[in-house]
């Protein structure tokens, strides 16, 4: 079981809930979800979110809904600067911004969606916080594309984006940047060849899952060395190896086990003060199942 904060701790975290699905795009979600219909399949991330916040300790502190669409229009859905519906992309980034704005918050915590719900609230942290912050983000995928990239989707650049680069429309959103050399990739085992030399070039730091098996001291001592107080943790659900538990859409084996995923995040907190959370691309493949198996019956 989740255990819950106190009220008083609870009282300065923002929980923002944000069902985008736009970032991992249309084309993908059909990939990987073949046998719902779009409509459907498009869901999952909003049904995940749900359960996600159905799970969680109810909270007592302040809350935003970022709104998404459930249906983008034909010309909205084609692919521009590598980002499919780009125009509700840039709105959600609005959205988030706004709501955020809402509050004084010192923490965010952020339930998704795809990927790229970290982007607007991080970059509010780093706008807030400077150089005291540091971003770690686990997940299997380094998110670290361009608009070139053989692997697509918005969610696929988001780390670009939360270090200033990429779209120049999508940047000019955002309220600050992360420098890279405060970036921890960590979990880090699946990615396509043309995205994973930005990792040197740019000045990333990367943690395998072997790196990270036995003991979270490595992403500790570098996380020491960036001399920041505060940390972000991007927690991509799907950096549990599918061995394991298949948490979102894609199969990703050799990941970082439940306990192990679970334990570097604590570890992070005892280190430094953790000012966001994200928790993303859950996919509940029983929950959907279920929802088949209860349609059109009596008394529902």
């Amino acid at each position: 079981m989740v255990h819950a904060r106190t009220a008083l701790a609870q009282s300065d975290t923002l929980r923002l809930v944000w069902p985008q699905w736009q970032g991992a795009g249309q084309s993908s979600v059909r990939h990987l979800l073949p046998e719902l219909p779009d409509e459907e399949a498009r869901d999952v991330y909003a049904l995940g979110t749900r359960v996600l916040t159905a799970l969680l300790p109810e909270h007592t502190g302040p809350t935003e809904i970022v709104p998404v669409s459930d249906e983008p229009a034909d010309e909205e859905a084609r692919v521009t600067e590598g980002t499919e519906s780009r125009a509700q992309v840039l709105a959600g980034i609005r959205d988030a911004r706004e709501a955020i704005a809402h509050h004084d918050a010192p923490r965010i915590l952020t339930l998704g969606g795809d990927c790229s719900v970290s982007v607007a609230p991080f970059t509010e942290l780093a706008a807030r916080y400077g150089q005291e912050l540091a971003v770690v983000w686990i997940d299997s995928h380094p998110d670290i594309g361009t608009a070139h990239s053989r692997y697509p989707g918005y969610h696929a650049m988001a780390v670009s984006h939360i270090i200033g680069t990429g779209d120049r429309e999508v940047l000019d959103e955002l309220a600050a940047f992360v420098s890279p050399t405060r970036v921890a990739l960590a979990g880090l085992h699946s990615w396509t060849e043309d995205d994973y030399p930005n990792i040197a070039k740019w000045g990333l730091h990367a943690f395998s899952p072997a790196d990270l098996r036995e003991s979270t001291t490595p992403l500790l001592t570098w996380l020491e060395a960036t001399g920041c107080s505060r940390v972000a943790i991007h927690l991509d659900v799907g950096t549990v190896d599918a061995d394991e538990v298949r948490l979102r859409l894609g199969y990703d084996r050799g990941g970082l086990s439940m306990a192990q995923t679970n334990r570097v995040i604590k570890d992070l907190g005892q280190a430094a003060d953790v000012v966001g959370l994200t928790i993303a691309e859950y996919v509940p493949r029983q929950v959907v199942a279920l929802t088949h198996l209860l349609e059109g019956l009596p008394l529902l």
